[in-house]
């Protein structure tokens, strides 16, 4: 399919329902779909977004920036996955608390239909927020329309959303807790500062700091990896230690290839 008939399948959709919410992250296919939803449906449509210690800075900062250049109506909220006991334990299905109370909270401001920027790429992995979202009504317009995460950015450059087309790929900070350790505000910004740390020395396609049990894991893309050289992965190591140097005691660093999903640790179903 290409962008232009997944656009224009995409606008029809929307344009049949009465209005919208939709939850937006910050990354590429929810800021797509914000966009696509406010040009089709206009005051019909708000968005909402939760802040919390899981959801980087610069991803509220992206969504403000946008809201004001298309106009939104945009809500922030807290949607209180941090006073969850059952998110904050940090089980296989984590993500499940969390959309739970991004969605009941969405769902408690308005009566528009919930819509996520879920696409049909996200059907293949390990998603089980996306039962939470079935609890709560809110549809998926791009697995509707059959759109993957390479169409997604092919629409946002359709739309000269250039910026937004190659924005990497960004799940929530959590997502680099293995299972079972507790999700902790303070943690997470430790995690943030080395993912940025890594960004602003070697600029690499993916970065990902793995808490584990028994240490701190860095995965980066092929590329990335094969270049850190043994006096970079060395002064990098301790630059992280040193972000992490109020855990006791400070675990090891080590560098590995990325892969989608290794915090979670468990049998999935």
């Amino acid at each position: 399919m290409t962008s232009e008939a997944a656009l224009a399948q995409l606008q029809c959709l929307l344009s049949e329902v009465p209005a919208l919410a939709v939850a937006v992250s910050g990354g590429v296919d929810s800021m797509t779909l914000a966009v696509i939803a406010h040009r089709v449906l206009g005051p019909r449509v708000t968005m909402f977004h939760a802040v919390s210690p899981a959801v980087p800075g610069e991803a509220t900062t992206r969504i403000h920036r946008q809201a004001k250049a298309e106009g939104w109506d945009l809500m922030i909220l807290d949607a209180g996955e941090f006073r969850d006991e059952n998110y904050l334990k940090n089980p296989l299905n984590r993500c499940f608390y969390c959309k739970t109370n991004l969605y009941s909270t969405i769902a408690a401001h308005t009566q528009a239909t919930i819509i996520s920027g879920a696409n049909t790429s996200d059907l293949g992995e390990y998603r089980p927020g996306l039962r939470a979202a079935d609890e709560y009504g809110v549809r998926h317009p791009y697995v509707e329309c059959g759109i993957n995460k390479q169409g997604v950015r092919a629409i946002a450059r359709k739309l000269d959303l250039l910026d937004l087309a190659d924005l990497p790929a960004a799940p929530c900070l959590a997502s680099r807790i293995e299972t079972g350790i507790n999700i902790e505000p303070a943690t997470l910004i430790r995690v943030h500062q080395a993912e940025s740390l890594i960004n602003d020395h070697m600029n690499p396609a993916t970065v990902r700091c793995r808490v584990r049990h028994d240490a701190i894991i860095v995965e980066l893309d092929p590329v990335s990896l094969k270049q850190l050289d043994s006096k970079e992965t060395s002064t990098l190591r301790m630059k992280i230690a040193n972000i992490f140097q109020d855990a006791n005691p400070v675990p090891p660093v080590t560098f590995a290839l990325y892969q989608t999903g290794s915090a979670f640790v468990g049998e999935k179903s």
